[in-house]
């Protein structure tokens, strides 16, 4: 383990993802693993299920937040986006890179100093046939660096990419970026739909600053006990 990994607990770098099917799981959930000094991940399909108020409950539960909504619109949709995340209490959020420049400008515009705004590059399902679908000829990291450049130039502080693309991206950009890293998975345990994954400890070692980890830890039999093992394995 690299000094970075091993000066930080590993607890508040892991981001427990809330990918459930409404609030009553996923505040269960928030309640059988608190205190947690980490964050809860509120994606898509909770968001659509829940809405807004379910960034409020999971604060009320002392749970932070990482909004990770991948927002990809018009430049002036996506800057109010951005704000009212802000204004719900969200620690981060997300946006997609491939909204580009002016969109990417725009939102780090609107983010406050305290909220951390990302900019997704790939995403973990993907890998080069399916980038050769959307007409995009280079390799997955070609694309994933291409994207961070444009994401970093145009104001952001932290990006979202697979554990596979961790070095080059910190061979680039040093630590002037937060990096957070989907695609995670326990030694044993299933992929899933996750083609570019990586153990917790190898992400760490590779450079990553927050881990996102789901099933692994929500549909295990006891959560708790997974988030402890996950977190012993990188001690």
């Amino acid at each position: 383990m690299n000094t970075q990994a091993a000066a930080v607990d590993p607890r508040t770098r892991i981001i427990v993802a809330l990918d459930l099917p409404g609030p009553a799981a996923a505040l269960d959930m928030v309640c059988a693993l608190s205190p947690h000094p980490g964050l809860f991940k509120v994606g898509l399909q909770l968001f659509i299920a829940a809405g807004p108020d379910i960034v409020r409950a999971v604060r009320d539960l002392g749970g932070r937040v990482f909004l990770d909504l991948k927002l990809h619109d018009i430049p002036n949709t996506v800057s109010r986006a951005v704000e009212s995340a802000s204004l719900l209490g969200a620690e981060m959020a997300t946006i997609h890179l491939h909204g580009g420049r002016a969109m990417i400008e725009a939102a780090a515009q609107a983010a406050p100093a305290e909220m951390l705004l990302l900019g997704v590059t790939i995403l973990t399902s993907a890998d080069e046939s399916a980038l050769r679908e959307i007409g995009v000829a280079g390799t997955v990291e070609e694309q994933v660096m291409r994207l961070a450049q444009i994401g970093v130039d145009g104001g952001l502080r932290g990006l979202v990419a697979s554990p596979r693309e961790l070095q080059p991206l910190r061979r680039t950009h040093g630590s002037e970026i937060k990096i957070v890293t989907p695609g995670i998975r326990p030694r044993g345990a299933n992929p899933n739909d996750q083609k570019r994954s990586l153990t917790p400890r190898e992400a760490l070692e590779a450079g990553a600053d927050y881990l996102v980890i789901g099933r692994p830890i929500t549909a295990a039999p006891d959560p708790r006990a997974a988030l402890d093992r996950i977190v012993a394995d990188v001690v």
